[in-house]
């Protein structure tokens, strides 16, 4: 788990590359490089910029650390019900 953990953490840092938040290039990017697996549509510019909003509860443009844990929280949740690997 540490290692998911840290994965997760060292994934949003390469991304924002010490900004505040992910912007909407660096969202999509990180989305289509990392997510393609286990999420739909993640090479569509309109669907990630669609999920990027509804993320973005500050409205401020950006991805921010905790708004990628909402991401991650609902992709985890999401594959409870998925059968095992």
């Amino acid at each position: 788990m540490e290692s998911a953990i840290k994965t997760m953490v060292t994934t949003y840092l390469g991304s924002s590359r010490g900004k505040d938040g992910l912007s909407s290039k660096s969202f999509q990017k990180l989305v289509s490089k990392n997510l393609g697996n286990i999420m739909e549509d993640t090479k569509s510019t309109s669907a990630v910029a669609e999920m990027q909003r509804g993320l973005d509860e500050n409205n401020d443009g950006k991805v921010s650390f905790q708004e990628y844990l909402t991401l991650i929280g609902y992709l985890a949740n999401s594959m409870i019900n998925q059968p095992a690997v």
